[in-house]
């Protein structure tokens, strides 16, 4: 459905918008903005691009390109390729398995500069279409003030925004456990494992989440001997059960350690390293942590509740499907909306606020079309309803899996992990959700999210041509089978 909005300033020939937070939703917000003729202020304290670009989402997956590498070539001798290292794992069978390590120091260097060139390149990009960028710290006045503070003690300055609508995209940071507080060196968040020096030789992993999942299989990729610590029956909990027991089998192939069913409670340095003691008393020594056990909004002490904007218990701000809060001409994207903590979600959620509340056009963010992916070794991509929705009745479908293990690129490529699964409305037929499983995973899901997207039955997908070999020939063999099927 296409909801044309009106527009609250068809009077005036430059509405104003004021944008508080750079990351993905504020960034894309301005830009769009921008393009339709509005004069737009960002307000950002620590670069544009935000968590996502600086200490997230960028720095992360470059991090994982780098083990991705590593995994890569460890599996070469597969392929036939020959290193001249002899004996590489120790054995003495003489396997040929390459002598690699990772220079973590030049890894995180190369990590640092990808992430601050990102940023620049934002800002240079803003500042193309005309977006004014105040470096500072901001809090709401009211539903159309924005104070701006530039610099810190006596040399700070203040600086008042007024705007016809305000957009908040101020992101959110890693959650703490009292009884694990990160220091930086041997207990860590996610946003500081970017000053180790060497790999750690052996890290221990708190939570089984997407973020604690993506750095155990990056950590272990990289050389750590890794214990990932997770509270649930399986890791991933709340995604496809099929693909989390892949990853599961494929860490404990690779020597990873993985504890479920034990919950951290409480993370102490010792004299060369740490000790996690778990709830039932048992205890996990290794020479560092890394704690992953969710994030916190970025709400508190913003001056939402003075502009009117409604939080919800866990400080998230509640916006509908176009962005709107509860206070008007203010609107929200990204993690602080607690929606899908995904930068593709935070852009979506800033254009559609900005489409609203100029009057363009909008769609509203429809969920089940939403695609994720979840950077382990092998990737985990999914989009649209998922089995877990079909076994509670919450819709009915059909759903067909096929492995990779039968498919002729993945044969030739040596990957031997994944698999392509869709599910089709039973009865009509209609695409309504999908998984993949493999090496490319967060590319190969795009044709399945545009027939989610799209409407589209199986047998659209089934006849549209694909190469061979090629992995993307599952996607189409899979759609085959459901027409079969029904």
């Amino acid at each position: 459905m296409t909801v044309t909005s009106h527009n609250l300033f068809s009077t005036q020939s430059a509405p104003s918008i004021a944008i508080l937070g750079g990351g993905p939703g504020g960034y894309e917000a301005a830009i769009v903005a921008a393009s339709l003729g509005a004069q737009v202020t960002i307000v950002e304290r620590a670069g544009l691009g935000g968590a996502a670009v600086l200490t997230d989402v960028v720095p992360s997956k470059t991090l994982i390109a780098t083990a991705d590498a590593m995994t890569r070539m460890t599996d070469a001798a597969a392929l036939g390729v020959r290193f001249d290292v002899g004996d590489g794992d120790g054995d003495g069978d003489g396997d040929g398995v390459p002598l690699m390590s990772a220079d973590l120091k030049a890894v995180n260097e190369r990590v640092m500069r990808l992430a601050g060139k990102q940023s620049a390149d934002i800002h240079a990009g803003l500042e193309r279409v005309g977006v004014r960028i105040i470096l500072g710290t901001g809090r709401l006045l009211n539903n159309n003030t924005i104070e701006a503070t530039v610099g810190e003690g006596a040399g700070a300055s203040t600086e008042t925004v007024t705007a016809d609508a305000i957009l908040v995209s101020v992101g959110a940071h890693p959650r703490e456990l009292p009884t694990a507080k990160p220091d930086g060196e041997r207990i860590l968040n996610w946003t500081q494992l970017y000053n180790l020096q060497e790999v750690p030789p052996e890290l221990i992993v708190v939570g089984s989440g997407v973020t604690g999942a993506e750095f155990a299989s990056a950590y272990n990729g990289l050389g750590s001997k890794v214990t990932l610590i997770s509270s649930r029956d399986q890791v991933l909990p709340g995604e496809d059960s099929d693909a989390a027991q892949v990853l599961e089998d494929v860490f404990a192939r690779r020597g990873m350690t993985v504890l479920s069913r034990s919950r951290a409670a409480a993370v102490d340095r010792t004299e060369d390293g740490v000790v996690v003691t778990l709830s039932d008393g048992r205890e996990v020594t290794g020479s560092h942590c890394l704690v992953c056990v969710g994030s916190i909004p970025n709400t508190a002490g913003i001056g939402l509740e003075e502009a009117g904007v409604a939080l919800t218990e866990s400080g998230h701000i509640k916006v509908d499907g176009v962005s709107r809060t509860t206070a008007s001409n203010v609107y929200a994207a990204g993690d602080c909306t607690g929606v899908f903590a995904l930068a593709s979600v935070a852009a979506m959620q800033g254009r559609i606020a900005v489409a609203h509340l100029l009057g363009d056009g909008v769609r509203p963010l429809k969920l089940l079309q939403v695609s994720s992916n979840i950077f382990t070794s092998p990737e985990i991509a999914s989009v649209g309803v998922s089995e877990a929705d079909l076994a509670s009745g919450k819709y009915q479908g059909d759903v067909i899996t096929l492995s990779l293990r039968t498919n002729a690129r993945a044969k030739i490529r040596n990957f031997k992990d994944g698999f392509v699964k869709i599910i089709a409305r039973k009865g009509s037929g209609t695409v309504i959700g999908g998984v993949v499983v493999a090496h490319g995973a967060s590319e190969l899901i795009f044709p399945i999210a545009l027939a989610v997207t799209q409407k589209l039955h199986v047998d659209d997908v089934a006849s549209t041509f694909t190469v061979y070999p090629s992995l993307s020939g599952s996607i189409s063999e899979a759609a085959r089978r459901l027409h079969v099927h029904m």
